[in-house]
């Protein structure tokens, strides 16, 4: 057969990780629109929400920093099976407590994500060996096709919000007990991730080489993750928990109409997803990551100043096209510049920043919405990501990666 080259077949144990990762992202994509409408029905103020966000946040990074300096004791299934059993635990703390708190504690420990994209623990294990399975433009497909998976099952979740509105409306459930059930059965899909788990080998490939710490790699690695953390911090301002809490405040749209939006939201992302590798085999990782993500930025900007809905729902949809496409090109080339043994160290230290970094932003984000500025979050977020694609642009443009 003449043409394009054979895609390599995914592997049985990285099968199991990109249904890992759908479950996972289901669960992320309605928790997203959910968090804030639950944590207020316990009497939570949206500056609480917001600081309840940054906890996750930083329990994430903490986590993902403990894991790069001691991961390599244990063998990365029990790690990712730990992870699993902690995701369970998580969502049965947040639909059996109550009170700031409780939750804030559960929320620093647990694996909650509030955000659009996969900031846990999960992310530096599932990366380095995912990265073993592939090498050049498979390794990027491969990345793809993980990025993807997450994609459309997080737009899947959060089309499920409006699942507690159901239960209350068709069969008189009190919304406060509605919303706790969402959280119950986050936990129910954190043991199914960790059954996936179960059965992951103890090494992905027989190839696999040892980890090792980061040395030749570690100037590119520190430069990525400082550029990384101001791309995150930027994002963690809209996490997708506070914009929901946006499009409610500033339009009035319900729980229903919010998890729809973020629905097509998501399946645009996770198109432009899906079109970022046959782009970065035209132009390269880096460009791929930058000259997709600039014009994103310029409509959050736009849509953060539209005078009303259908303005600002054209304008954000019309970003969700854009605003993915560095995702598997980011991942597929962090794994490219370093060597195989410093792959795990390089994603846990790229990972660590930008957790850090991402969670100081929902905090000055819902200080914003609450202060009553409702453009000031998304108008800081653009012009934030703008400058970090620049300087992005501007140190890698030149940099090849060795496949």
């Amino acid at each position: 057969m003449t043409g394009s080259a054979a895609v390599p077949p995914v592997p049985p144990w990285a099968s199991r990780l990109l249904l890992a990762r759908g479950l996972r992202g289901f669960a992320d994509g309605f928790i997203a629109v959910l968090l804030p409408a639950h944590l207020q029905a316990q009497g939570l103020s949206l500056l609480q929400v917001g600081l309840i966000a940054t906890l996750t946040l930083t329990g994430s990074a903490l986590a993902t920093l403990a894991l790069g300096a001691l991961g390599h004791r244990w063998p990365a299934p029990r790690l990712l099976r730990a992870a699993a059993l902690l995701m369970a635990a998580t969502g049965l703390g947040f639909a059996g407590l109550a009170g700031f708190w409780p939750l804030a504690l559960v929320a620093f420990v647990g694996t909650l994500n509030p955000s659009s994209g996969d900031v846990s623990v999960f992310l530096p294990i599932e990366h380095a060996r995912i990265a073993a399975a592939a090498e050049g433009d498979a390794r990027t497909r491969l990345f793809a096709r993980y990025a993807l998976v997450g994609s459309l099952s997080a737009a899947c979740g959060a089309l499920a919000s409006g699942l507690p509105l159901l239960l209350h409306e068709r069969f008189g459930l009190a919304l406060p007990a509605a919303l706790r059930l969402m959280f119950v059965a986050y936990a129910a899909i954190g043991v199914a991730v960790w059954l996936l788990y179960a059965g992951l080998p103890s090494r992905a490939a027989t190839a696999e080489v040892a980890p090792a710490p980061l040395r030749r790699s570690r100037p590119a690695v520190l430069t990525l993750a400082a550029l990384f953390s101001v791309d995150a911090f930027a994002g963690g301002l809209i996490v997708n928990a506070l914009l929901s809490a946006w499009l409610q405040q500033r339009f009035g749209l319900s729980l229903a109409e919010a998890g729809r939006f973020f629905f097509w939201t998501g399946l645009l992302g996770t198109l432009s997803q899906w079109l970022a590798p046959r782009l970065a085999a035209r132009i390269g990782l880096v460009n791929t990551m930058v000259w997709t993500h600039v014009p994103s930025n310029l409509l959050l900007m736009a849509a953060a100043l539209a005078p009303a809905w259908p303005q600002a729902a054209v304008l954000l949809l019309a970003r969700s096209l854009l605003s993915q496409m560095d995702v598997p090109a980011r991942s597929a080339f962090v794994m490219a510049v370093v060597t195989p043994p410093e792959r795990a160290a390089a994603a846990s230290f790229t990972a660590v920043p930008r957790s850090l970094a991402a969670s100081l932003g929902p905090s000055l984000g819902a200080a914003l919405l609450a202060a009553g500025w409702p453009a000031a979050p998304l108008l800081l977020c653009g012009a934030l990501k703008t400058g970090y694609d620049l300087a992005l642009w501007w140190r890698f443009r030149g940099t090849l990666p060795s496949g």
